[in-house]
């Protein structure tokens, strides 16, 4: 396997990575912000106050994009198998 073959792989992965977390990542920070501004203003510094609305989005996220994340690792998954058997 040569070096631009495994820089390939390498790239396709990072991509991968990044399109499959970037959405919840995403909605978390948005949620996350909100959340601050809102304690910010009402001075209301509750710890559950972040973490339950966060991960009602995330649910909300995971629901929605779920199906499309598992699409997104199952071509990965393809590429890489098929990166395989072409080595032989």
């Amino acid at each position: 396997m040569s070096i631009a073959q495994i820089m390939e792989v390498l790239h396709a992965a990072v991509v991968t990575a990044i399109k499959v977390s970037a959405p919840v990542l995403l909605v978390s920070m948005a949620v996350g912000l909100v959340i601050s501004i809102l304690q910010a203003a009402t001075q209301i510094h509750e710890q559950t106050m972040t973490f339950v609305p966060k991960l009602i989005a995330i649910a909300v996220v995971l629901v929605f994009l779920g199906a499309w994340m598992m699409e997104t690792m199952g071509d990965f998954t393809k590429y890489i198998f098929s990166t395989i058997v072409s080595l032989n």
